[in-house]
């Protein structure tokens, strides 16, 4: 018997690593006998216990006796947000010493984009469109967290963001699934490192599966409506990735799915979740999303919510109570078989072992984290750096030359604490570095003047001070933007112009004469709209991070060059939104030829005579900004796009070549873009989608040639029979330097 079951892990372990053979990431099955052997030793009660996950708040003075209690008795698998060290210590201590089958536990906690040493908000490292830089913030996230006994994030985020007004743009990749999926993957192997065991890593959770961006008119927590190739083209391909490359666990979406919340959803945790993409870690629901499904209208009580959460096949509950208060009166009624209970416990289980916590449960005591290290400092300037967005330039004004004197002005000039960003609950603001910390370090010729008292004040008392200190300089530095609390979970904007009375600051600021640089601090695209004649450069730094002020002032004096995209497509104003540049043709497409703006149309004008095409009168068809765009402080010139052949089949690559050359007069890098357009399908296709880049670094007047591969793979989709296939015909190609444009040329695919 022993031989057969031997024989049996053995196979298991050769299947599992063919299933895996596309990525790096083999899977861990070497505990499975343990597990086993431990799942037989627990009783139900303990059982139950490994699906629930508890916190104290952070702020708590003591723990509370019939918390201990729970421990000891084996019924909590997990806590979040417990960060006084010696709590850790006291409840592993129990729960490895005292509890019935001393199963340790994980500790978690929202590591977002940093723990101490605050990186820029994850849609500005999006920004960066760097895969190495979202790797070393996460692997030093995790090096410092781990320092409390964190070895569980809930992070990376993951959903596809298209509306700007949605509070958790700041959290997400952007709007397009290609770049969330280099991203995503950069992200987990750097919580997890090459080994989860590492005691300096930490278990990621992809999160928030699914859709959770695509909410109705970018509101927090609403409606989720679409169809299932929508879902599966878009939204589906960031958390597949992050699974490839072993995320260890997944979190569910507060959200429902076409009528069905994502955590009692079984269709998308057991069919494409297990079934599909084979996950084997373990699912978590998001804060109280099990008995939010009784607020849904899904479920009658908490009872029932709990039913249908172990029915779809969630693992553990998040702070609500259904599981513990019901999961055995539930087995009792048959309602729930025992085997499911044990497929969680095995799940929960599964990530345990592969975290080395019946090895090594005890944080170690010796490891400080290092925070705030001169390399983590070092790291976070660079991904500020990276992140920041040019958007305007005129004239070059930037960079500015050393004597300039420039006048400091803006609620966001001196806020170390809104610099941080959201989710930046363990950053401190005492080791912000601000814009004005950093001029005042240079000791260059400055003066500051605040203007206003934060983002949202609509108070013009400090508009006199401002407007003196701007007549005595050579330039004026707008910091505006929005605070960090206007931005993250349940914090969308219906107007997402910059609040308070920042446009009057501003517009009072341009009849000084002087040219105004408005550095913009925000957690999603802010529209400009209204202001933007006014200003001669604009810079988007998102929250820059703990190092923000520091890289501002390189990139506005020229010591470094601003070098991020855009992952998102900026709106002129917020009725665009939802805005992304893969959008469909539709059937009357707008073109500038055909378009009539509302200022155009002659009074009493006959219907007919409008240009009847998918456009609105007063915004026109296009962004203020196209997806992946990015100023230089150089410029580059492309030329001599080329293709192997004109003609591939399925099992061909296409070789694209195109020729970039730095045309200014300093070295800079480009971010070049390879974009595809499927003329005809199955089901409509998108206009373009993105399918490779690449960053070039050039010296002022160097030609290099870069290439890309392509394959039919590249060019798959989901059909309108759910089968996921590339399809024959005519392919237009772009490489160019953002979305809306580049060098075209086209192929075709045939069998």
């Amino acid at each position: 018997m022993k031989k057969v079951f031997l024989l049996l892990l053995l196979l298991l372990t050769i299947l599992s690593c063919k299933e895996n053979k596309k990525s790096s990431f083999v899977k861990d099955t070497t505990h499975e006998a343990k597990i086993e052997a431990l799942l037989a030793k627990m009783t139900l009660e303990e059982k139950i216990g490994q699906t629930n996950l508890r916190g104290v708040s952070s702020r708590a003075t003591s723990l509370p006796t019939d918390l201990k209690e729970s421990v000891r008795k084996g019924n909590v698998g997990a806590f979040l947000n417990i960060m006084n060290l010696d709590y850790v210590d006291e409840l592993q201590r129990i729960a490895v010493e005292e509890s019935p089958n001393g199963i340790p536990l994980i500790f978690g906690r929202d590591v977002i984009h940093g723990f101490k040493t605050m990186f820029p908000i994850p849609l500005g490292l999006a920004a960066t469109w760097d895969a190495q830089i979202v790797e070393k913030s996460s692997e030093i996230a995790a090096f410092e967290a781990s320092a409390y006994g964190i070895r569980w994030t809930f992070a990376p985020m993951l959903d596809i963001a298209r509306d700007s007004r949605w509070g958790r743009i700041a959290e997400s990749p952007g709007e397009d699934p290609y770049l969330a999926t280099v991203l995503g993957a950069a992200y987990v192997k750097g919580f997890q490192s090459d080994d989860l065991s590492n005691p300096y890593s930490m278990a990621a959770s992809a999160k928030h599966y699914i859709a959770y961006g695509a909410a109705i008119g970018g509101r927090d927590y609403n409606t989720v409506d679409m169809s299932e190739q929508l879902l599966r083209n878009v939204y589906l391909p960031p958390f597949k990735s992050a699974i490839d490359a072993g995320s260890a666990t997944v979190m569910s979406s507060f959200n429902e799915i076409n009528g069905v919340p994502a955590t009692g959803n079984e269709f998308l945790l057991k069919d494409v979740l297990r079934g599909e993409l084979q996950f084997d870690g373990f699912v978590v629901s998001d804060w109280d999303s099990v008995t939010e499904m009784v607020y849904h209208g899904y479920a009658s009580d908490e009872k029932h919510a709990g039913e249908l959460a172990a029915k779809a096949g969630l693992d553990m509950e998040m702070t609500s109570t259904a599981y513990e208060n019901h999961l055995k009166e539930l087995i009792k009624e048959n309602k729930v078989t025992i085997e499911e209970l044990n497929e969680f416990v095995r799940n929960i289980l599964r990530i345990k072992f592969r975290l080395g916590l019946f090895e090594n449960p005890y944080r170690n005591k010796e490891h400080k984290g290092n925070f705030y290290a001169e390399n983590h400092l070092k790291e976070a300037k660079k991904a500020a750096i990276e992140s920041t967005v040019l958007l305007k330039n005129k004239q070059s004004i930037l960079p500015l030359s050393e004597k300039t004197k420039v006048a400091i002005i803006g609620p966001l000039a001196n806020a170390p604490h809104e610099q941080l960003g959201t989710w930046a609950f363990d950053g401190e603001k005492e080791h912000t570095n601000t814009p004005l910390h950093a001029y005042q370090k240079a000791s260059t010729n400055f003066m500051f003047a605040k203007g206003l008292g934060h983002s949202r004040d609509k108070s013009k008392k400090g508009f006199k001070e401002a407007i003196d200190v701007a007549k005595k300089s050579d330039v004026i530095l707008f910091f505006g933007g929005e605070e960090a609390i206007l931005s993250g979970e349940a914090h969308s904007r219906a107007n997402i112009d910059l609040p308070g009375a920042q446009e009057a600051l501003i517009n009072e600021l341009a009849k000084t004469g002087k040219p105004i640089v408005l550095v913009i601090m925000a957690g999603r695209p802010i529209t400009i709209t209204n202001i933007i004649d006014k200003t001669d450069a604009v810079l988007m730094s998102w929250h820059p991070g703990t190092m923000g002020g520091e890289a501002l002032y390189e990139i506005i004096n020229g010591i470094e060059s601003p070098e991020g995209r855009l992952p998102v497509s900026w709106p002129k104003t917020a009725g665009q939104l939802p805005y992304f540049y893969n959008h469909k043709n539709t059937g009357r497409p707008a073109d500038s030829v055909n378009f009539v703006s509302i200022d155009k149309i002659p009074i009493g004008a006959w219907q007919s005579s409008l240009g009847n095409d998918s456009h609105y009168l007063d915004a026109g068809f296009t962004p203020h900004f196209p997806f992946g765009y990015g100023l230089s402080y150089t410029t580059f010139k492309y030329a001599d796009i080329s293709i192997s052949k004109e003609t591939i089949n399925f099992s061909e690559n296409l070789e694209v070549k195109v020729s970039i050359t730095n045309t200014g007069k300093t070295a800079g890098k480009e971010t070049v873009q390879l974009y595809i357009q499927d003329v005809v399908g199955s089901i409509t296709r998108p206009v373009k989608e993105l399918k490779r880049y690449q960053q070039v670094f050039l010296k002022s007047g160097e030609t290099k040639e870069i290439s890309f591969q392509i394959s039919a793979k590249d060019l798959e989709f989901v059909n309108h029979k759910l089968v996921k296939a590339a399809e024959e015909g005519k392919f237009n190609l772009w490489v160019g330097p953002n979305s809306a444009e580049g060098l075209k040329t086209s192929f075709s695919l045939k069998k």
